[in-house]
């Protein structure tokens, strides 16, 4: 795989709306690395998050995609590794805006509180949006 792969991750919780993403990047031609999980029985969303990172770091990746209930305990756990720039994006403009000016590299999705439409039009923006810089690039160094 490349940097222009696309992780994509979840807990037990995210399952269903992984298999539909994983389905809709595929059919958009992207390379999907899958960090599981692939059943209902219950996970540790940490686990997940972690694994992302490390898709991250050694490159199999150039991006990615995290899911859980809520979307926000992933997050929290993705974002205690300093090159994870992970976003909890509620819609396409939260995406986006991430995107633009936080140069988010992890979309963060809560599959009990997004619909599908919502989640796929998400997902959409956040790889069809490239980062401004500018004024926002001293910010984002800060970060990492």
């Amino acid at each position: 795989m490349s940097l222009d792969a696309i992780a994509i991750a979840s807990d037990h919780a995210g399952v269903e709306v992984k298999t539909e993403i994983t389905s809709l990047l595929r059919g958009q031609g992207h390379d999907v690395v899958d960090l599981g999980t692939n059943g209902p029985e219950s996970v540790d969303y940490p686990d997940f998050a972690n694994a992302m990172a490390a898709a991250l770091k050694d490159g199999r990746a150039g991006r990615g995609i995290l899911i859980c209930g809520t979307g926000i305990g992933i997050s929290i756990a993705a974002n205690r590794h300093r090159h994870v720039r992970a976003a909890r994006c509620c819609d396409s403009t939260d995406a986006r805006l991430a995107r633009q000016h936080n140069d988010a590299n992890v979309l963060v999705l809560g599959s009990r509180t997004a619909g599908w439409e919502t989640a796929r039009d998400a997902v959409l923006a956040f790889l069809g949006t490239e980062f401004e810089g500018g004024r926002h690039m001293r910010r984002v160094e800060k970060m990492s």
